[in-house]
């Protein structure tokens, strides 16, 4: 492993052998779901564009994973503003791509913000066909609002919650807790939220998921979805004296490998492990019983794409004698990791030992001014072995001059004196910055640890910085301020000046 390794130079870096820097991928799709989801949008002058965008954002970001369809997830939009508009009606945009256009193109209407009125609407058309909302689906209102109205809410939402509506609340403003925690479906803590426009990622997998509570179609479903393996879940149907369940399950690929499983009626769950990964199930829930005859549910699972750790190796914090080393992903399928290391050139290798429930570590004792090879390397449950490497390299011992002084040699001059930097310094360079007239820099040999600044004219402020200059290294500079006194206080004399 370690000869194959392309390696490149630098303070701190990372690099993947044999592949390139994975990027965030989308949001692994939710199924199983069904439901008619409503947002109330504020698109009144209350609102200011920026705002407008921020929410639109937020709506697409919390719809992205959801899957659209007649027997899926549905949504609409309704604006708040003077008269209450339905920006599309719930079966027009039934795919992720197109709802997605659809949340970019949708403009602020401006006008009053008549939210009751926009509720007494929503009311109409969550239970209308005309709307291309569906009869016994789960219904949920989503409402943003800065947290102002021109009109009342209680009574249209309370209609609205009893014909069994769930209202979930985000106020980006400062509106009465108390008013809003009545309009939200109960309990408030579940369905209310406060928070600053800038901040709705923050809440949006929290509210996601309280929505994905309200819709979650009551049938053969999945959850827990791996590489390898997924939990199935079922309604009540049974008990363990009425009957029992089979679970058939086979790649749609290859039939032949059909497997079969028995559970009693008690179940309503099951995990199927040892399964191939990027891989589509067809799987069938067949309910045995001599009482009542249930129909059987199927649903397809798709595995998803075997996980590797490590995937990715970073170097940071490097000093003279230590480094930090992290990786990632992290998967419950690794039992721990081994970070092997050693300088470069040579053969001296060093072993650590890490516990898989973590994902870095720091790598001390080490030599200043070094190149090292590190090695991670993720040791399965199954004893399988996955390694990727990285270069650091640790600084010099020391980059910075230590105390840097003044001295007055003139009305207009002072000398500049600091103490030597450690390492191998090549040089110094002094750079003075005037509150009038030009900045200048100055290089010196490393021998030298003082200058003359000349043209500093009386009564102004001025900026020093001295920095050693290293082969393999960027110094770090030492900078200090310095007065130079009014003409009247300094003539006829010369003083000690103080930064």
């Amino acid at each position: 492993m370690l000869a194959k390794a392309v390696l490149s130079l630098g303070l701190w870096l990372w690099f993947a052998v044999g592949q390139d820097t994975p990027e965030p991928g989308p949001q692994l799709p939710i199924s199983n779901t069904e439901g008619d989801l409503l947002f109330l949008l504020d698109s009144s002058a209350s609102v200011s564009h920026y705002e407008f965008s921020r929410v639109k954002e937020f709506m697409w970001d919390l719809l992205q994973p959801f899957t659209f369809g007649p027997k899926d997830v549905q949504t609409s939009i309704i604006h708040i503003s003077t008269t209450p508009t339905m920006e599309f009606p719930f079966n027009q945009h039934l795919s992720g791509g197109s709802l997605k256009q659809a949340i970019r193109n949708t403009q602020q209407l401006m006008g009053d913000t008549n939210t009751g009125k926009a509720l007494s609407f929503a009311k109409e058309k969550l239970f209308s066909r005309e709307a291309g909302a569906r009869p016994d689906v789960p219904k949920v209102l989503v409402w943003v609002t800065d947290g102002f109205s021109t009109d009342d809410i209680s009574e249209p939402m309370q209609l609205l919650k009893d014909m069994g509506v769930t209202v979930f609340i985000v106020s980006t403003g400062r509106w009465n807790l108390m008013e809003l925690s009545a309009a939200a479906s109960q309990p408030p803590d579940k369905h209310l939220h406060f928070v600053d426009v800038d901040d709705l990622p923050i809440i949006t997998k929290e509210l996601r998921d309280g929505i994905l509570g309200v819709i979650q179609a009551n049938r053969l479903h999945a959850v827990d979805i791996t590489s390898s393996s997924f939990q199935l879940m079922w309604p009540k149907l049974l008990s363990q004296e009425t009957g029992y369940y089979t679970l058939e399950y086979v790649p749609t690929d290859d039939p032949a490998r059909k497997r079969t499983n028995q559970v009693s009626g008690a179940h309503t769950s099951l995990v199927l492990s040892n399964l191939a990964p990027e891989t589509t199930y067809e799987v069938v829930l067949i309910p045995e019983s001599n009482v009542h005859y249930f129909p059987p549910q199927t649903t397809r699972v798709t595995t998803l794409p075997e996980e590797i750790s490590p995937a990715q190796v970073l170097i940071s914090e490097s000093g003279p004698r230590s480094f930090h080393v992290s990786w990632a992903p992290m998967l419950d399928s690794v039992m721990g990791y081994q970070i092997l290391y050693g300088p470069l050139p040579g053969n001296s290798v060093k072993v650590l030992e890490v516990d898989g429930r973590h994902n870095s570590t720091v790598v001390e004792n080490l030599s200043p001014n070094s190149t090292y090879l590190v090695t991670v390397t993720a040791i399965y449950r199954s004893g399988k072995e996955k390694s990727l490497s990285a270069l650091a390299c640790t600084l010099e011992e020391s980059s910075k001059v230590k105390h840097l002084r003044f001295e007055d040699m003139g009305p207009n001059s002072l000398r500049a004196s600091w103490d030597s930097a450690d390492g191998d310094v090549v040089g110094y360079r002094v750079r003075c910055r005037r509150q009038t007239g030009p900045s200048s820099l100055l290089s010196v040999s490393p021998q030298v640890h003082s200058v003359l600044l000349t043209d500093l004219p009386s009564g102004t402020t001025n900026q020093v910085c001295v920095k050693p200059v290293y082969r393999s290294q960027p110094g770090q500079s030492l900078c200090r301020t310095v007065h130079m006194q009014p003409a009247t206080e300094a003539q006829g004399y010369r003083h000690r000046r103080r930064a």
